[in-house]
């Protein structure tokens, strides 16, 4: 009898708090992602003599006191929340605190207890959900052997991200999908998606890659594949334009290989003149060789040689030995 009288006053404490739970309306989970701002919302949907409505976080080792509105005091949030919790709508009917810049430390359920008089505290519960997206990476590999673009994207997130890719024309396929999934030591993972682009033509194609955690916004990037080869029997008409195109591009540099002649023709020319004017002008130099000098030496000893004989007198006669004295006076002797 006992313990069907404990069974059956939990059965109407389960009831009394889920129809206490009821009044208060509240979004069950809210998702943000990391950086992010986090909006927490409650609303008493009926009317109660309230006095103080209180925000409170679960944790594994006790609720912690985030921020409470009093109708005496105000708006008071707790030491350890400050700089990140603040009211966005402080009433008492209506409650809603922001999170700012969100965390994954920030993820939990949260607790709003509508203090009222004589029921007691009326108590709501949401649950933020923090979610991890990065820029996704797109890259293109380019032609492989049977004409067609590998293409791949990886994306970074938590929990683990989906990636998709897509051609942006109707008449492009993707095919040969692989995923590779790999952990990360902060608790994000890389997913990487390839796929292969084929019925490729000349026209330019646009692929996508568009990524998404949980229920939370997607990114799409995109990349045009400019210039693909063709794949069908219009490459002999590609190959002819090509022809074509490199014979005019022959044509267009004819002028310059001529102007190029010209130039390098009239150096030459000029280059020639001025090393037979400089010959012409060392010509006349020549007579002042060591040759020329000799004979002129030569000459100027035989003249002084032909002076000396004019004055040095025949072997016969010899001079007197006064002849230099001047000459004495004549004397006469008489008989």
């Amino acid at each position: 009898m006992p313990g069907s009288a404990v069974s059956y006053f939990s059965v109407l404490l389960g009831i009394f708090a889920k129809g206490l739970t009821a009044v208060i309306q509240t979004q069950q989970t809210v998702m943000a992602a990391v950086g992010d701002k986090a909006s927490l919302h409650c609303q008493l949907m009926e009317t109660k003599d309230v006095r103080q409505v209180t925000w409170q976080k679960i944790s594994p080792r006790g609720d912690a006191n985030v921020a409470i509105y009093n109708k005496r005091f105000g708006e008071t949030v707790n030491s350890g929340f400050k700089d990140k919790v603040e009211f966005e709508d402080a009433g008492l009917q209506n409650s809603s605190i922001v999170i700012i810049n969100v965390m994954e430390q920030d993820e939990g359920c949260y607790l709003c207890l509508f203090n009222s008089y004589p029921e007691g505290a009326l108590t709501g519960r949401t649950c933020l959900q923090v979610y991890e997206l990065h820029q996704p990476v797109l890259h293109v590999r380019g032609l492989n052997s049977t004409g067609e673009v590998v293409v791949s994207c990886s994306a970074t997130g938590r929990p683990a991200p989906t990636v998709t890719l897509r051609a942006t024309q109707a008449d492009r396929n993707l095919t040969d999908y692989d995923n590779v999934s790999v952990s990360n030591t902060n608790g994000t993972v890389t997913v990487t998606t390839t796929a292969v682009l084929s019925a490729l033509h000349v026209n330019s194609t646009q692929v996508g890659c568009r990524v998404g955690v949980l229920s939370g916004p997607q990114i799409e990037v995109l990349e045009t594949i400019p210039g693909l080869k063709p794949t069908s029997a219009d490459d002999s008409d590609d190959d002819v334009n090509v022809h074509v195109v490199s014979r005019r591009h022959l044509y267009s540099l004819v002028p310059v290989l001529l102007l190029i002649i010209s130039v390098a023709a009239v150096i030459v020319v000029r280059f020639r003149r001025e090393t037979h004017t400089s010959l012409t002008h060392k010509e006349p130099q020549r007579d002042e060789m060591p040759g020329n000098t000799l004979k002129a030496e030569s000459s100027l000893l035989t003249h002084e040689n032909m002076e000396l004989r004019k004055r040095t007198p025949p072997e016969g006669r010899q001079p007197n030995s006064n002849s230099n004295s001047p000459s004495a006076p004549a004397r006469f002797v008489l008989d």
